[in-house]
């Protein structure tokens, strides 16, 4: 049998993907709920996500979608929606196209005239930071503007704390980019169409929810799992009420810490490793704002270095969520937002939404999170040895994002059905 640790995303499609292939096994998670991060909830008749607010309709998703039978639950973005960045004072259109980017505001001429370059610049160093390769790449205003708030805001991270051969190499090799940035872009039409944004009627905590109706009695909620110990040829798992599950093979998909103490006993190195791996601060607060404001929503440029706010997620015009917006605030480049009351959270929030926007809000509820940082701590991985027997899926080792998760959980549950 196999026991997969953790209810979150990449555990339930882990189990999903093991009962489809018919392999014995059994999901254990600790909290009362399934999902992880994913949390939906209504609050004054309006639905509210804590963890991601959406995700993408991409062909694994829209397949797991069929299978479940939720096409009936699914709500997508309308197609017209823009995303925009906070930048000198107002809110300026990301252009998705080569002649969108010619055309708008969003940087000024010399940063424009400075990206003819970018295919005459060197290829990734994977030992250099994010946020050096990409300056050199296409200078510092597009950076700052655009490259940092956008791929930066996927983490909460400062790519000046990241490292390309860590966190960004696997993304550029994906997109099959060896030296230029530009050139492979203006070869497939100079423009980028990612797959639709999606969510559900009821919210993101849909999928999970139908993911465990489709486990039944193989997704055992409220086990917390206290100890991993050898035994035979296979381990046994020793749970909260002191029950001992035997299994012949044990998949993490757990945060790295929860992880890390699993694994103290048995693997301490490697338990030492992940408890080096940085997680990031940052608050989620949902505003009632009533706006003309349409979009995706908006990453703050990193050059507007006074703001605690990150961004904000449009859900009033993503998903028809009446005059609800979400703030991100802090992250690595603002983590002492760890030691603000809620209260003050959510003041900062109305007041820098004002200040971006110009309009007003209404806190409805504040949550503190953190997220894998996936920076230079992230180096301490790179000699992770695992105890025969004893697999990780998660979003710290991975591919973060759902349809990172999916893709992980898919490939980890072929290869236990293998026998690789």
């Amino acid at each position: 049998m196999i026991a997969v640790v953790g209810g979150g995303i990449t555990g339930l499609v882990l189990g999903y993907e093991l009962d489809r292939l018919g392999v014995d096994h059994v999901v254990l998670e600790a909290a009362s709920r399934p999902g992880g991060v994913i949390r939906s909830a209504r609050v004054d008749g309006r639905i509210l996500e804590w963890g991601p607010q959406r995700t993408r309709l991409t062909s694994a998703m829209r397949d797991l979608v069929g299978k479940l039978g939720l096409e009936d639950q699914v709500l997508t973005a309308p197609d017209d929606l823009d995303l925009f960045v906070y930048r000198k004072g107002r809110l300026r259109r990301v252009p998705f196209s080569a002649i969108d980017f010619l055309r708008s505001d969003i940087v000024g001429p010399m940063a424009k005239l400075r990206l003819a370059l970018e295919p005459f610049t060197a290829g990734a160093d994977p030992n250099e930071r994010v946020a050096s390769y990409f300056t050199r790449k296409v200078g510092r205003e597009v950076y700052e503007t655009l490259i940092a708030p956008l791929y930066g805001g996927l983490y909460g991270s400062d790519p000046a704390d990241m490292v390309v051969g860590l966190s960004l190499g696997h993304v550029l090799r994906e997109f099959g980019i060896r030296r230029s940035l530009t050139l492979p872009l203006l070869k497939r039409g100079g423009r980028i169409q990612p797959p639709a944004p999606l969510s559900f009627k009821e919210g993101m905590q849909t999928l999970p929810l139908a993911l465990a109706e489709a486990l039944g009695e193989r997704l055992r909620l409220e086990t917390p799992v206290r100890a991993l110990r050898p035994r035979g040829a296979g381990w046994a798992l020793e749970l909260g009420d002191g029950e001992i599950l035997e299994a012949a093979q044990v998949v993490l998909t757990v945060p790295a810490p929860v992880a890390g103490e699993l694994l103290r006993e048995v693997a301490p190195n490697t338990a030492a490793a992940l408890g080096a791996l940085h997680y990031n601060p940052l608050t989620v607060v949902h505003l009632d704002a009533e706006t003309p404001l349409r979009g995706l929503g908006f990453q703050v440029a990193f050059t507007e270095r006074d703001l605690t706010l990150r961004g904000v997620t449009f859900n009033d015009s993503l998903f028809g969520r009446r005059n609800v917006y979400t703030a991100y605030l802090g992250g690595a480049r603002r983590p002492e937002v760890v030691d603000l009351s809620d209260e003050e959270l959510a003041g900062l929030a109305v007041e820098e939404f004002r200040g971006c926007t110009g309009y007003e809000s209404e806190p409805l509820a504040v949550e503190q999170e953190t997220m894998p940082a996936w920076d230079a701590s992230w180096g301490a991985l790179e000699d992770l040895r695992l105890p025969k027997g004893i697999r990780v899926a998660a979003n710290w080792a991975s591919r973060p994002g759902i349809p990172g998760r999916l893709v992980d959980a898919r490939r980890t549950a072929s290869a236990l059905a293998n026998g690789a």
